[in-house]
């Protein structure tokens, strides 16, 4: 029996193809029970909300892009901390990039519940740290 690190990850990503190499890597890293994804910021916010408002736990983990049509990933961010969950602190918030723009990591600061800055693709070796 596999023991997983976290009951439910959420994983953000405008791009299909990445959502299905990230979901893979996380599933065959037992990383999480529930892999839930969600392709753009607006789908992702409605989700969490909804939980929320059910009085359900929030993911463990969201894996965040940065760069998204519309609405980025600091957009996220901003629209996350107005979530009312009593566990939402407890959230961590790994953003992803495939571009490691050095502005990007000083915007990500200002965000408590952000934990980690990590290129794309995720690999195994990755997880392992987090």
């Amino acid at each position: 029996m596999s023991s997983f690190k976290y009951k439910n990850a959420l994983l953000i990503d405008d791009n299909f193809i990445d959502n299905m190499i990230n979901q893979k890597i996380l599933n065959n890293s037992d990383f999480a029970e529930n892999i839930i994804v969600k392709q753009s910021c607006e789908s992702a916010i409605n989700y969490l909300q909804e939980l929320a408002d059910n009085n359900q736990d929030l993911p463990e983990v969201i894996f965040l892009d940065i760069r998204m049509p519309v609405k980025t990933g600091f957009d996220f961010l901003v629209e996350f901390q107005d979530i009312r969950s009593p566990k939402k602190e407890d959230v961590k918030i790994v953003m992803l990039s495939s571009s490691l723009d050095p502005s990007d990591h000083k915007k990500v600061i200002e965000f408590n519940n952000v934990t980690d800055f990590l290129g794309k693709p995720l690999t195994s070796d990755l997880l392992k740290d987090l």
